[in-house]
């Protein structure tokens, strides 16, 4: 008797390409789906675009270099 294949789970990670105001772009960027929970009436963009200001500044503060400010985020 066959099997029944098990259902996998949600993704955990949404990913989004980002252009930034000085041209260069990055893609595939993953911000994790509990950080894009729309329960308290944030819109999804905004909630994406705190996100990845949040790893901006982090790999800022690692790496000595800042970042350009997002121009635009595009849900991959």
């Amino acid at each position: 008797m066959a099997r029944k294949k098990p259902k996998g789970k949600g993704a955990l990670f949404t990913a989004f390409n980002v252009a930034y105001e000085d041209g260069s772009v990055t893609s595939n960027r993953r911000v994790s789906n509990d950080l894009l929970d729309q329960s308290f009436g944030d819109a999804f963009d905004d909630l994406a675009r705190a996100a990845l200001e949040g790893q901006d500044k982090e790999i800022a503060e690692r790496s000595g270099q800042i970042r350009a400010k997002i121009k635009s985020i595009t849900k991959v």
